[in-house]
C-alpha cells in the first residue's frame, strides 16, 4: 500500500481549535474521580479567576514560562493532601479538564 494513500491522524479529527478539543474534556466530576490524578501527584487547582481551558492550552502547547508564572503566583496550585482530606467523603463537585498527564480542576461552589 502507498504510504501517501494511508491517513494518520487522531481519530475524530477535526477543524477545531486545541483550545475548543480541550473543552470537550472539561466537565464535572466528584472527589471519587479525582482520587487517583491526586495520589499519582499529577492533580492541579486553577484559580477561578483562569479559563481551565487557557490552563490547558498552556500546557498541551509547553508553554513553560506561563505556567512558571501560575504556579508562582498561586494561580495554578498542585492538590496536597490537605485538600483531599477536606474532600475526603463530601459531595463536592469539581469542574475538572484532563489534559494528559495533568488533571486540572477546581471546586464548584
Amino acid at each position: 500500500m502507498d504510504s501517501e494513500a494511508m491517513k494518520y491522524g487522531m481519530l475524530g479529527e477535526d477543524d477545531s481549535t486545541t483550545e475548543e478539543k480541550l473543552s470537550k474534556f472539561c466537565g464535572e466530576v466528584g472527589w471519587e474521580y479525582l482520587k487517583g490524578p491526586f495520589e499519582n501527584q499529577s492533580l492541579f487547582f486553577v484559580d477561578p479567576e483562569l479559563r481551565l481551558e487557557e490552563v490547558g492550552l498552556a500546557i498541551s502547547e509547553d508553554r513553560k514560562q506561563q505556567v512558571n508564572r501560575w504556579l508562582q503566583s498561586g494561580d495554578l496550585v498542585k492538590i496536597e493532601s490537605l485538600h483531599a482530606q477536606q474532600w475526603e467523603g463530601t459531595d463536592q463537585l469539581f469542574e475538572a479538564l484532563v489534559v494528559s498527564p495533568f488533571v486540572l480542576c477546581r471546586p464548584i461552589s
